[in-house]
């Protein structure tokens, strides 16, 4: 038709004209179009190739990205559920334990409880394995009472949940699920005296795992899997099917290299990393607190498909113009001005779709400005589109064709599109992600739409970008969002307070931050369990939203400290109504139950831009305040000032002193001596240290010991009274002196660094002192802060031949089934209960329990703290072995008590006869601990 116009419109001039002059004068254009035509060629190809390769870098981290933020959703997805089963776990074990066995599982299946698909079976096991209560018929459950994880919690004494992979529980054919693979949460049952009672067994289907998948669309060829951390599978999902674990048939790895590293993304690239031979973009991230990886995969094939489309259109429209280029080069020596002049007018169309299409495979648009006789733009038409394009609108293209946007005018929508028109033929480009009003025309809630001008047309780009938009709104609340009370985390809190403090600045107005702790938190969840911890936590956060205004906000720091930023406040007395009204808050008790709990609140207030500029020094600060309210007796508020600094600075130098004091060797050693209650012989002694400032003189034990505890100087300061001791030891024995046993304090923070019984073991032998002569006292603190550990030393301490002593027993939380767990040789009564000695027959009643108690255990006893002639004659009728206490002897320095050691017999006749050395300041007993 264009070859048919042009005929029409030339023929007469080319009448006149020979072939032969027509050839010889066009003979320059003949050859310059079709070498144009070729350059032309060439360039296209090589920017198509060049877009194309750009565009395919993009898609690529595009997908890593994507890889990567699903790996940490499903990390996250995964460690919700296992913290979950964690408390399931524990609450089952807690009222199992104390309903005596009367706990029924098939009858709380009935009443609703367990009753999730998720549940396979939950079961109470006996020491042999014998199921006790299920939510299964017993009949059908079979366990060997050699089975791995039995075996494994009657060797153990921890009761912490173990997690393992199999079907370890086998189930008769009749059982529904018994093939499936199942992931068994258990934990160790104990008798009131601690020993092994059983098993507690929640084993859930693997594919629970996996339905994170359901939310998520993955694709046809899709991975997600929870890895052990020796690679074993947990739960493994292929597109719509989960495959078997944990058999190992028709596991999808074949390279698992990558999960040496706690979290990334990668492409498997020519690898061959999977069993299907399929190419994948695979993120993975480690759970802190458990040991799994979750593994995310995409296929590359899937995830670069709408890269594949572009492609398509890049090379269909290049292949296109590229044919069109030479038609045009074959005829261009039979076109005029005029077929240049139409020439250029279809470059502007072919450009005005290339711009269009370019970096998206959605819908496009052409769209002509229609100008009046003034020029001015008077309406927009839709000259073409593609399919996609009009299915936006519900229509066939052939209907959207000439639509012209005033026709629509009356609707918000088309107005507001022919203003950004009109702006962008002003502009020549504009690029936004725009969310969509309800009811507008193309049902959708986000796209991305780009407008570039190419002469007097518009060339328009959508891009439906909801999903995303949703997933990120997803991850973005999930990254800013407290999981159990649903308040800001400190994320969001980190995030928001600069861009607050920066529009208080620019609007001159005061910011209050009012840090929050929980008075006697730590009992209800010590005493009445995590599971109600939670439920307290959560009724705190409706309390504290509750007294605020709309604007302001509270945010969960973690554990039991919240933060409320106050936003603005006019004045100091904005900020202390706001900390009065939480206090009133909390007055009122929490009921868990029938039971009611009373706390309080420890309110500490910073305010901008009085006490800070910055976020961290705000904090800082507010937890300043508040620390000193806790100091002071807590349940009420404070401002921060700064002297309060003075206080850490305080403790920071007494830390530099303390360290100042080991290089220097300050500390000295002092002995009490310990006698047999019945003859008053010595018969052993007690090591305490001291510290000689050379400034400030003695430091009282109870100033340094804590610092040096918190500090982790203990360790260090425990080896100098260790090799003290035994140096001195080697010196009275080398006088020839008869030597009794020295008693020495170990801290638990010692324990935890795990080399007490090398460092005694090492000052034994290059001291050559016996190791019978050395007793460690250990408190009951350390016994329960660092039990796992605790076991192991106290083995090998005793191991060397040295006695174990519990020191200030009846302070702590030890047991009876502890004791014996340890195997102590003895225990020293605390001070506090010999000081009730004649006092208070309660008194008495406490210290004949303790001695009946140990004598039955096979265990010696020492008495600390007896000041009368009282306290001892009880302690005698009592039948305590040991006494120790100013009745006896002070403290005193080695000199003084190797006079004690040749006198033997110590306890005095008529009254307490004390040495007149008397360095120590604070109680008898301060010892390095």
């Amino acid at each position: 038709m264009f070859l048919r116009q042009f005929v029409n419109n030339n023929n007469a001039a080319m009448v006149e004209m020979s072939r032969a002059d027509f050839l010889k004068a066009n003979l320059r254009l003949i050859l310059a179009w079709p070498l144009l035509g070729l350059v032309l060629c060439a360039v296209l190809w090589t920017a198509t190739l060049l877009q194309l390769e750009a565009e395919k870098k993009v898609a690529q981290q595009q997908a890593l990205d994507s890889v990567a933020s699903l790996s940490k959703a499903y990390g996250q997805y995964l460690l919700r559920t296992l913290e979950q089963m964690d408390q399931l776990t524990l609450q089952l074990k807690y009222e199992w334990e104390n309903s005596h066995g009367q706990l029924r599982l098939d009858q709380l299946k009935t009443q609703g409880m367990y009753a999730l698909p998720q549940f396979a079976i939950v079961a109470i096991l006996d020491r042999k394995g014998h199921p006790v209560t299920a939510t299964a018929p017993l009949q059908r459950l079979r366990v060997d009472e050699r089975s791995d994880f039995l075996l494994r919690h009657w060797r153990s004494n921890s009761s912490a949940l173990r997690i393992a992979l199999g079907r370890a529980i086998e189930a008769a054919p009749a059982t529904p699920g018994a093939d499936e693979s199942l992931v068994h949460f258990t934990r160790r049952l104990e008798d009131e005296d601690g020993n092994f009672d059983g098993v507690l067994l929640i084993s859930i289907h693997s594919s629970y795992f996996s339905e994170f998948y359901n939310s998520v669309s993955f694709g046809k060829f899709g991975i997600s899997a929870m890895v052990g951390e020796e690679g074993e599978l947990f739960s493994t999902r292929l597109g719509s099917r989960v495959l078997p674990t944990p058999s190992g048939e028709g596991t999808p790895f074949l390279d698992t290299s990558f999960l040496e590293t706690d979290s990334g993304a990668m492409h498997s690239g020519g690898r061959i990393a999977f069993s299907d031979k399929q190419s994948r973009y695979v993120g993975w991230q480690a759970l802190k607190a458990y040991p799994f990886t979750a593994v995310v995969g995409l296929s590359d094939g899937e995830m670069l498909h709408p890269y594949e489309e572009t492609r398509t259109i890049y090379i269909g429209i290049a292949l296109a113009v590229t044919v069109l280029l030479l038609a045009f080069a074959a005829v261009a020596t039979v076109l005029s001005l005029r077929l240049a002049w139409r020439h250029h007018q279809s470059e502007g169309v072919r450009n005005a779709y290339r711009m269009a299409t370019e970096g998206t495979s959605d819908g496009f648009y052409i769209i002509a400005a229609l100008r009046g006789a003034d020029g001015s733009i008077l309406d927009f038409e839709i000259v073409d589109c593609n399919e996609p394009g009009a299915g936006y609108f519900g229509v066939r293209r052939e209907q959207l064709l000439g639509m012209r946007l005033q026709s629509r005018a009356h609707e918000a929508y088309f107005r507001d599109l022919i203003h950004n028109y009109r702006a962008a033929m002003v502009s020549g480009f504009s690029e936004e992600e725009i969310e969509l009003p309800e009811g507008n025309p193309f049902k959708l809630r986000w796209i991305r739409r780009r407008l570039v001008r190419s002469g007097d047309r518009l060339a328009v780009t959508l891009q439906d970008i909801s999903t995303a938009k949703e997933h990120e709104r997803d991850l973005r609340r999930m990254a800013n969002e407290d999981g159990l009370t649903g308040l800001p985390n400190r994320y969001w809190l980190q995030q928001f307070l600069p861009g607050a403090l920066g529009r208080a600045a620019i609007a001159r107005q005061m910011l209050a931050l009012l840090f929050i702790d929980l008075d006697g938190f730590k009992d209800i969840n010590d005493t009445q369990g995590h599971a109600e911890g939670d439920k307290v936590l959560r009724a705190a956060s409706l309390r504290l939203k509750g007294v605020l205004r709309p604007g302001d906000h509270v945010v969960r720091l973690g554990g039991d400290e919240f933060v409320v930023v106050l936003d603005p406040v006019e004045d100091d007395s904005r900020a202390e109504q706001v900390a009065q009204r939480i206090a009133i808050a909390f007055d009122e008790p929490f009921y868990l139950g029938s039971e009611r709990h009373k706390m309080g609140a420890s309110i500490g207030i910073s305010l901008y831009p009085r006490d800070g500029a910055e976020t961290e020094v705000l904090l800082k600060n507010a937890d300043i305040a508040m620390y000193a309210v806790k100091v002071a007796g807590k349940g009420h508020h404070r401002f921060f000032q700064p002297e309060l600094f003075e206080t850490i600075r305080n403790r920071r130098e007494l830390e530099q002193s303390l360290v100042t004091a080991l290089e220097q060797d300050q500390f000295l050693v002092v002995y009490q001596p310990r006698v047999d209650a019945m003859s008053g012989q010595l018969c052993s002694m007690e090591a305490l240290v001291r510290w000689q400032h050379p400034q400030h003189g003695m430091v009282p034990p109870l100033e340094f010991i804590p610092v040096a505890e918190s500090s982790g100087l203990i360790s260090q300061l425990g080896e100098v009274v260790i090799e003290k001791v035994c140096l001195q030891m080697a010196r009275w024995q080398a006088s020839g002196l008869e030597l009794v046993p020295v008693s020495i304090n170990v801290s638990a923070r010692q324990f935890g660094r795990g080399d007490v019984h090398q460092v005694l073991a090492s000052a034994l032998a290059r001291h050559r002192i016996d190791a019978r002569l050395i007793e460690v006292e250990i408190t009951e603190s350390a016994m329960m802060d660092e039990q796992n550990c605790a076991v192991e030393q106290l083995s090998a301490i005793r191991a060397l031949g040295v006695r174990l002593l519990v020191d200030d027993f009846g302070t702590g939380y030890s047991s009876l089934s502890q004791l014996q767990k340890f195997a102590m040789d003895g225990l020293k009564i605390d001070r506090a209960f010999t000081m009730e000695l004649g006092r208070s027959e309660q008194g008495e009643v406490f210290v004949r329990a303790i001695l009946s108690m140990a004598h039955a255990l096979g265990m010696s006893v020492v008495a600390e703290g007896v000041e009368t002639r009282e306290q001892l004659d009880i302690l005698r009728a009592l039948q305590c072995n040991e006494v120790q206490g100013y009745f006896i002897s002070r403290p005193v320095p080695a000199e003084q008590m190797l006079a004690l050691m040749q006198q033997r017999f110590l306890i005095p006749l008529p009254a307490p006869v004390l040495p007149p050395y008397s360095p120590v300041i604070g109680e008898e007993n301060n010892a390095v601990s």
